[in-house]
């Protein structure tokens, strides 16, 4: 038993996925050496598209107090997140991630069940 947030590169169920298709182009035209199976690199791409938000949250504001202020004030979703994902952040709360599902290993691959489940604020 485990969770996961990020969707899974080797999943068949994200073959033709358009976020997941977006993240294989960026792969092919930046990172062409990087490793399509991993998703270490799903995970930096997510990582990145959240600056990226961030970013054109401060507009030509790009001042440390902007940058920080914008960080703290993220609600949004990346397509490489699993669905029902938000990336979700406040003034007093700077975990951007606070949604899982969970999963069972079968045989070869994972299998995910239940609903995506959100973790409680402040616990």
């Amino acid at each position: 038993m485990s969770t996961a947030y990020l969707k899974d590169p080797k999943d068949s169920e994200w073959k033709n996925d358009a976020s997941m298709n977006e993240w294989r182009t960026f792969m092919t035209k930046w990172y062409p050496e990087g490793d399509l199976d991993d998703s270490a690199t799903v995970f930096g791409y997510g990582v990145a598209k959240g600056l990226e938000q961030v970013l054109r949250q401060c507009g030509d504001t790009l001042t440390r107090e902007n940058v920080m202020k914008q960080a703290a004030n993220l609600d949004f979703e990346i397509g490489i997140y699993l669905p029902g994902t938000r990336i979700k952040t406040g003034p007093d709360d700077f975990a951007p991630i606070e949604q899982l599902q969970m999963m069972r290993f079968k045989g070869e691959s994972w299998e995910r069940f239940g609903p995506v489940m959100s973790g409680a604020k402040g616990s």
